[in-house]
């Protein structure tokens, strides 16, 4: 079974809702998600906010964050995934922020870095995470982390 039908089963069998906010997947999450029959039960938004200016303008991230620690951290991650529950009031965020490549790394932030964060009304934990291969490869990686650890929290 894929993860996102396992993430369909168990949202559903718990009554439980979920809203993205992503980054460098560009939408993939919710596509994948969004690919299930009836996902509307349990899938309530899905915002790509890949700019600043959309960080800062639709989910409220400061720009002062944005600059320090960056856009590609922990801490925006962790509001990401807040913020985009809090719109709808859903009982699971979850964002991702990262560097997909091929280019646009730096030594302290290399390509593949992604920070994947998950909240809840109780608490916001992030996953650093460094995945290696293409494009298409490092977004594909993020969205299946995500989606682990969306499994892991609800079982």
């Amino acid at each position: 079974m894929s993860l996102e039908k396992s993430i369909a089963q168990l949202l559903s069998k718990h009554r439980k809702t979920l809203s993205v906010a992503e980054s460098c997947t560009g939408g993939l999450l919710a596509k994948r998600l969004t690919d299930i029959p009836g996902s509307s039960q349990f899938f309530k938004l899905g915002i790509v906010a890949y700019s600043n200016d959309a960080k800062q303008s639709l989910l409220k991230i400061p720009e002062k964050m944005l600059k320090d620690p960056g856009a590609v951290s922990e801490p925006v991650a962790k509001l990401l995934a807040s913020k985009v529950r809090q719109i709808l009031d859903t009982d699971f965020g979850i964002g991702i922020t990262g560097i997909a490549g091929p280019g646009g790394g730096t030594k302290a932030k290399p390509v593949g870095l992604t920070f994947i964060a998950l909240s809840t009304s109780s608490a916001t934990f992030c996953v650093r995470c460094h995945f290696k291969g293409s494009r298409d490869k490092i977004r594909q990686s993020a969205v299946d982390q995500a989606l682990t650890i969306l499994i892991k929290s609800l079982e």
